[in-house]
């Protein structure tokens, strides 16, 4: 063919082709990539399909939904689903295959099955599910041993956040004086960040794990699609390697995410989590006033049984001690008796021998010594007792009994 289009030409041939070839409406699988809402009401969204992986993208194309059409869709998508038409979510559109000279190919959506997103929005939920069970970790932060006195508090939240605000006033502000210590580790909660944003305020939490109890994920109201960012298997796995007990109070009433799963202990509300707190800490406090109590009647009923042995043991050694008494009496009253009659005994031997003693001292006294005739001679006043102690001239001394005389030795 040797005829010369111009570009416009060649545009209205591809743009006849397919509406000869295409000219019925389409159901069709995809994918949101990008959906926005421009001023007029028309919504403009680019979708895709990806490969198994879930990151390559296989194929791209732009879709539009004018806007009186997209009022009807959009309201009758989010009354069926709860979920709002957003980026990331599965879609099957009605459309017709539209060409234009300039903007090239496109797809008018003309419905979207609802039913459809609810089953794959389930569909993915479970397959997290079933990951995580055949990885066997789904309950390991359940199986965390939950402190009894949980103080210490790692906040995951938007500081903006409506439910931060009422978890932080609600728990702080419980009538029974409880002091609670938290730390906020702020976060996008919705959105494309949600994932990297808790996966990171985790990681921080954990390098601080000894200032911690435990963690808590707080988000608070919302619609169905932002309860879908917590269907997320990292966000998911994260918290089933966690070190310390993991609460997730992220605001929905019907229905359960991923997340609220594999965490410790889900709560609806993050109010619903201030009060699970204090109730712990009033539970041990009244565990603890129990075991006071029962301490107390245990010590009472162990010191009125002492009391009662005590006293059974002394009216049972009365009669005993009284025999022992009497019988030690009789014993002591023998021997008292041997002994006074030993020490007569003793005291008259040691009499005769004194009198012994005395008699002799008599006999041998100077004086019946004179008397039986002897006398004592001496020089200056010194006995003599041998001849060789006198020389001549010597005047000695002899005392008699009845007087005494001097001598010269010549």
């Amino acid at each position: 063919m040797n005829e010369r289009l111009s570009l416009t030409e060649l545009q209205l041939i591809i743009k006849d082709s397919l509406y000869l070839a295409l000219p019925d409406m389409y159901w069709v699988i995809a994918e949101i990539s990008e959906i926005k809402e421009n001023y007029n009401g028309h919504c403009y969204l680019e979708l895709v399909e990806k490969h198994p992986d879930e990151i390559s993208i296989r194929s791209r194309v732009r879709a539009v939904i004018w806007s009186g059409r997209y009022r009807f869709i959009k309201s009758f998508f989010e009354n069926s689903t709860g979920e709002s038409l957003r980026d990331g979510l599965k879609i099957l559109i009605r459309v017709k295959i539209e060409y234009h000279e300039i903007y090239g190919l496109s797809l008018v959506i003309n419905d979207i099955d609802p039913a459809f997103t609810i089953g794959e929005m389930a569909l993915k939920r479970q397959q997290i599910l079933k990951k995580l069970e055949e990885e066997g970790v789904l309950t390991m932060n359940k199986d965390l041993d939950f402190p009894a006195v949980p103080q210490r508090i790692a906040v995951i939240s938007s500081a903006n956040a409506a439910g931060y605000t009422d978890f932080i006033n609600h728990l702080k502000g419980n009538s029974f004086g409880y002091i609670y210590y938290t730390v906020l580790f702020e976060t996008p909660m919705q959105g494309k960040e949600t994932e990297s944003g808790i996966i990171k305020a985790l990681d921080r939490i954990a390098s601080n794990i000894d200032k911690f109890d435990l963690a808590v994920i707080i988000r608070g109201g919302g619609s169905q699609t932002d309860l879908s960012w917590f269907d997320n298997y990292n966000i998911a796995y994260y918290i089933t390697q966690f070190p310390l007990p993991v609460i997730t109070g992220i605001g929905h009433e019907k229905d359960l995410s991923v997340t609220d799963i594999v965490a410790h202990r889900s709560l609806k509300t993050p109010t619903a989590v201030a009060d699970f707190l204090i109730d712990c800490m009033n539970n041990t406090e009244n565990h603890l006033v129990d075991l006071g109590n029962e301490i107390t009647e245990r010590a009472i009923l162990m010191l009125e049984q002492s009391k009662r042995k005590i006293e059974t043991s002394r009216l049972r050694l009365i009669p005993g001690a009284r025999a022992q008494l009497l019988s030690n009496g009789k014993e002591l009253f023998r021997k008292k008796e041997i002994l006074a009659s030993a020490s007569k005994n003793r005291l008259n031997i040691i009499d005769t021998r004194l009198a012994g003693f005395s008699n002799s001292l008599k006999i041998l006294d100077p004086d019946n010594v004179l008397k039986r005739g002897y006398t004592i001679t001496s020089l200056n006043g010194k006995i003599l007792k041998k001849c060789k102690q006198v020389k001549k001239e010597d005047l000695l001394d002899t005392t008699f009994s009845d007087g005494s005389i001097k001598s010269k030795v010549v």
